[in-house]
């Protein structure tokens, strides 16, 4: 139990009881789609925590927190006004005079990678009324949950609006990122020569993986996200990558600055120009990545060839300007691209300092 805990309870001792023993646990009741509205007094919950529409009337209180059972199953919601719940969403009627609704909803957040574990993997994924009744909830005085929720309301709220400064920054930063790179790689002809990308470059495919083993060598197939990581490797880095074939891919450009495997549906683009920085490359095709879907058959699964992909025009300016727009270019895309470095791992800390905290309040012994 965490010290924070223990100065709220002063000895007090805390009950368990499953959910299913406190009978609080409730299924919403069905509506068919021409019933809802786009605007109406209450919104209907049925399979994500985004209302599917609104409807006339309500079946739950305020202060409601809710489990989506299909579809988006495990999500936990709260309420603060009524709404009305559809037969895919379990609701809780709490006894007020011995459980805070919010407390409830605080403590199930904390509980969430285990009921997420319990939903059925099918077509449409169910969690099932028992998973739900089984978990054993604490249940300590009231003005303790009391004290709790508004701990943890005021911290929510600091933290959201902490996160919404923090995104609303890195928003701008992404606006000025792309100010500067359109402006950087737009050139008169006077101050440039136009190469093609089979002229400067090396192109080619990879190949399908010799070892499955896990390792740290990201592995770049079709798609816009690593496909697994491998302890193998087919390519050093300073090398650009763009799918070759599949669905949503043609068109994304990536840099790989470290060693990495490359698959057969991914295309490895490197300078061989030691006139032309591969870097300087990426950041034009990335700002270009039209003029690669324009190459592509996308009929079909979409298909990228190479005869067509050479072919493409490449603005080269001289060395010493490319130097400076990957300099600049660089600076930018760390601050606002980065998972570990910049306002991104700041909007991380954030989220993960909140759940320490929720985590501490809600850290009841089971004795």
């Amino acid at each position: 139990m965490s010290a924070i805990l223990d100065k709220l309870l002063k000895g007090q001792k805390v009950e368990w009881e499953t959910i299913g023993d406190l009978g609080i646990l409730n299924r919403g009741k069905r509506l068919v789609r021409s019933q809802l509205g786009e605007t109406g007094t209450y919104p209907v919950y049925q399979n994500s925590l985004t209302p599917l529409g609104y409807f006339d009337d309500k079946n739950t209180l305020p202060n409601t927190t809710f489990i989506i059972a299909a579809g988006a199953a495990g999500e936990i919601g709260h309420s603060k006004s009524e709404f009305w719940a559809a037969d895919d969403c379990y609701f809780f009627k709490v006894p007020r005079e011995k459980l805070n609704d919010k407390f409830i909803y605080y403590f199930l957040l904390t509980q969430k990678s285990k009921i997420v574990s319990q939903v059925r993997k099918a077509s449409v994924p169910r969690l099932g009324r028992n998973s739900v009744e089984n978990i054993a909830i604490p249940i300590p005085p009231l003005d303790v949950q009391a004290e709790i929720v508004r701990i943890l309301d005021a911290f929510t709220a600091i933290t959201a609006e902490l996160t919404a400064e923090l995104t609303a920054e890195l928003n701008m930063r992404e606006k000025q990122y792309q100010y500067y790179r359109d402006k950087l790689l737009t050139f008169s002809d006077n101050e440039i020569i136009w190469k093609s990308l089979g002229d400067v470059c090396s192109l080619g495919v990879g190949q399908a993986p010799t070892s499955n083993e896990e390792g740290k060598f990201i592995f770049m197939n079709a798609g816009t996200t690593p496909a697994s990581y491998l302890s193998i490797y087919n390519t050093e880095g300073d090398t650009i990558t763009t799918p070759s074939r599949g669905q949503g891919g043609i068109g994304f450009v990536a840099y790989q600055n470290d060693k990495f495997w490359c698959g057969p549906l991914c295309y490895r683009i490197k300078s061989i120009d030691k006139s032309v920085m591969t870097k300087y490359l990426y950041y034009y095709l990335s700002k270009n990545s039209m003029q690669i879907i324009a190459l592509a058959n996308m009929v079909g699964v979409p298909a990228l060839n190479r005869k067509e992909l050479i072919t493409l025009k490449l603005p080269i300016p001289p060395l010493d300007e490319q130097k400076r727009i990957v300099e600049i270019l660089d600076k930018f895309e760390t601050l606002t691209h980065s998972i570990t470095e910049g306002l991104p791992k700041e909007i991380t800390l954030r989220e993960q300092q909140y759940e320490y905290y929720r985590e501490q309040l809600i850290d009841f012994p089971k004795n």
